[in-house]
């Protein structure tokens, strides 16, 4: 079964290099935020594969961070590319 891990460790690296070269020279925007998210997505996968070979739970508390900041950044760059800014500062009157 440890075999397994470290296929599928190495298959997950090559895919987070490739978006790591969508992420430079993506074409759009909306290409560089989806290979952003699929980073965070890939990297989650990692740590969780490492997190299996080494047999130990320490990294599930850095999973679910990752896992949170990935889905905000995702959220925040939605937003900038829909309106140009991400905070609204208008005054209430």
């Amino acid at each position: 079964m440890m075999i397994f891990y470290w296929i599928s460790l190495l298959i997950v690296s090559c895919a987070f290099a490739g978006l790591l070269f969508r992420l430079i020279k993506g074409p759009t925007i909306a290409d560089r935020v989806v290979a952003l998210d699929a980073l965070g997505v890939a990297l989650v996968s990692i740590i969780a594969l490492l997190s299996l070979i080494l047999e130990t739970e320490f990294f599930l508390e850095i999973i679910l961070l990752l896992s949170i900041l990935s889905f905000i950044g995702t959220t925040a760059f939605a937003k900038f590319i829909e309106r140009g800014v991400i905070f609204d500062r208008k005054p209430n009157r």
